[in-house]
């Protein structure tokens, strides 16, 4: 995919009043449409970013720090987009040449990225976030000194979210269980100091918000006929419709004691009703909380300084 975007300094030489809404949310929306292509991955992203900008601000990191690592974890699988739907979508584990394909993610996001004004802002998030201090990672087998801290701490996030999210040929671990495994893999896979912060906020009950849900108060819900997840939105109500994206069954939204709750029609969605749709109401409630951190312009400045040390 050719670059579409100009580079960081001649977007801001061309565009001085320019606001990083759009620029943020055309990146966001991106990378949702990217998550929508895998059924079982709904709410991925906005779990990875709110866990990521948690354990940023409990290690005392500044605001404007914590935001852009919170955006690097909402990006940082855009890269997908480029990995075939048969591999992307397979019911079953992997085979090795499979998971090679799947290694290909980061370099296709850095490509993807490629004179975005805002790329610098979370390079090393799409880039580097399966690097391993011990040399074993991809895409470049870099070591801890060389893996930047928003790299690392997406990472334990992105892979704590993969242990307790439902796949086809597995359940979701316990909270505890997968904690217990980022520990045990600390210094190794995940850096050690930012692993034993992430496992306090969970045994402290930090991330039960987040875990199990698409978005703040949304807990994710299964279709009852095959099992991917359903991601609900914030704007839907009582009597609206959704539709499974894997099976096109038709579900109607009853109000429980709870919240909403995906009640199967019996009917099957028409092609319209399963092509997806960006959730632009969490993508602007995501934009507007990193420019509340970091204001528009600051966003553009730090983009082109960030660009011409890197």
């Amino acid at each position: 995919m050719g670059a579409v975007f100009q580079t960081p300094g001649q977007a801001v030489a061309a565009l001085p009043a320019v606001s990083a809404n759009p620029l943020l949310a055309s990146l966001l929306t991106m990378a949702w449409f990217v998550e929508a292509r895998d059924p079982y991955t709904g709410g991925h992203l906005w779990r990875v970013s709110r866990y990521a900008r948690l354990l940023a601000e409990q290690t005392g990191v500044n605001e404007a720090t914590a935001a852009r690592i919170g955006l690097g974890g909402f990006l940082h699988d855009l890269g997908k987009v480029g990995v075939p739907d048969a591999i992307l979508r397979k019911p079953d584990r992997l085979t090795d040449d499979e998971y090679d394909v799947i290694k290909t993610h980061p370099s296709i996001g850095m490509r993807m990225l490629a004179g975005h004004p805002l790329a610098s802002l979370v390079r090393d998030a799409i880039y580097a976030h399966h690097e391993r201090p011990d040399g074993k990672g991809y895409p470049q087998g870099l070591k801890s000194e060389r893996i930047s801290d928003m790299a690392a701490m997406v990472g334990i996030c992105d892979a704590f979210d993969a242990m307790t999210s439902s796949r086809p040929y597995r359940a979701g671990m316990p909270r505890d269980k997968a904690l217990g495994i980022l520990l045990a893999e600390k210094g190794s896979q995940f850096h050690a100091g930012f692993t034993e912060t992430f496992v306090a906020l969970g045994h402290a009950g930090a991330l039960d918000h987040v875990m199990g849900h698409s978005d703040e108060g949304i807990p994710l819900q299964s279709c009852p006929m095959c099992g991917p997840t359903l991601a609900l939105r914030r704007e839907q109500r009582a009597g609206g419709k959704m539709y499974c994206r894997n099976c096109a069954g038709e579900f109607k939204l009853v109000q429980g004691v709870t919240g909403l709750v995906a009640t199967p029609t019996g009917q099957q969605g028409k092609p319209a009703d399963l092509e997806p749709q960006a959730d632009t109401e969490l993508i602007q409630r995501t934009v507007m909380a990193a420019v509340s951190a970091l204001p528009a312009g600051d966003l553009l400045k730090a983009a082109v300084d960030l660009d011409r040390v890197q």
